[in-house]
């Protein structure tokens, strides 16, 4: 019996266009290490700058995903990761170095509240996700997003960079403080959600001409401004907890 020849098979190729968010998170990831790596040598301007950076690469791989239609559930599991290592791992460790040589007990404590309360935010966002839950107002958020949360929880830090000669932070208030913004993770707070915002197409420009004052302040000063964009966002969730306040009252 002569035997059939067989067809070579046809090898799948991916578009490396579909690879490019995945790949984003990826550097995230590596931005975070690094920025470990900084902090244990001392050089916690840079690990702090490297944590801004995975900030920015989670905020465009996510979008750019959903832009060329390739998201996938690897590329969902990657950035879940990401956000757990990159904004609740690393930025509590690196302040662990940096706030709490003279009260490590006490302060790896409030480094653990803060990191499980991260870890928690994630597991219930996963899930409402995958479950489709959708929140009473898409204009909010359940509680301090992770990214917001490690801006809010390295707010000390800007301050410190910028006013060099201020007094040194105590442990204790710092580990108070840190727990704190964890706790506000894991909370029923509402947040400000600004994917649902729109504008009028006359003001675009205004909106335009705004960014681009917003990215000339952070090259120039870059922890002046992350302290006000950080009391700008603590003063939004102060206002929109009295307007759920208020709310609930005319509701009765």
């Amino acid at each position: 019996m002569i035997p059939t020849e067989r067809k070579p098979r046809r090898k799948l190729q991916t578009p490396i266009i579909r690879l490019i968010p995945n790949m984003m998170t990826i550097g995230a990831i590596c931005a975070g290490l690094t920025a470990l790596r900084f902090g244990v040598e001392g050089d916690f301007d840079r690990a702090v700058r490297l944590i801004l950076l995975a900030a920015v690469l989670d905020g465009i791989d996510g979008r750019l995903a959903r832009l060329l239609k390739c998201q996938s559930q690897i590329g969902a599991e990657l950035d879940s990761l990401a956000d757990f290592f990159n904004f609740g791992v690393a930025p509590a460790f690196i302040i662990y170095i940096w706030a709490f040589q003279d009260l490590r007990s006490f302060g790896w404590i409030a480094v653990l509240i803060y990191v499980i309360c991260c870890v928690i935010r994630l597991a219930r966002f996963n899930v409402d996700s995958k479950a489709e839950v959708k929140s009473s107002d898409p204009n909010f958020f359940v509680g301090v997003p992770s990214p917001a949360g490690a801006m809010l929880v390295m707010m000390p830090m800007f301050f410190s960079f910028l006013f060099v000669d201020a007094p040194v932070i105590s442990p204790v208030l710092m580990s108070v403080y840190m727990v704190v913004v964890g706790l506000l993770m894991i909370s029923r707070v509402p947040t400000y959600s600004f994917k649902m915002v729109a504008i009028s197409r006359e003001n675009v420009k205004f909106l335009i001409i705004g960014f681009v004052i917003l990215v000339a302040a952070l090259f120039t000063y870059l922890w002046a401004t992350l302290l006000v964009l950080d009391l700008i966002y603590v003063i939004g969730i102060v206002w929109a907890l009295q307007g759920a306040k208020r709310l609930s009252k005319n509701q009765e």
